[in-house]
């Protein structure tokens, strides 16, 4: 089991889009609980971590220029 290292900043893209059609969501809490701000509407949600984990697709870090992205599907980046 490949166990995703969230930190608070990072943008997630989902599985499942959001009922306003976006993907993707930044982080702003972490902790057993994940809070997490769409970006396409602005809604805040908290997920348990074990639910968002499973329901993540990609993860962009801020902190690197080039956008790094880890792959959850595969182990691939």
């Amino acid at each position: 089991m490949i166990i995703p290292k969230i930190a608070v900043g990072d943008t997630l893209s989902l599985k499942k889009k959001h009922p306003c059609g976006s993907f993707d969501f930044e982080v702003l809490r972490v902790g057993s609980d994940i809070r997490i701000v769409c970006r396409g509407c602005g809604r805040d949600l908290t997920l348990p971590r074990e639910k968002l984990e499973k329901a993540i697709r990609r993860i962009r870090h801020p902190e690197s220029a080039e956008g790094a992205e880890s792959g959850i599907e595969g182990g691939t980046p």
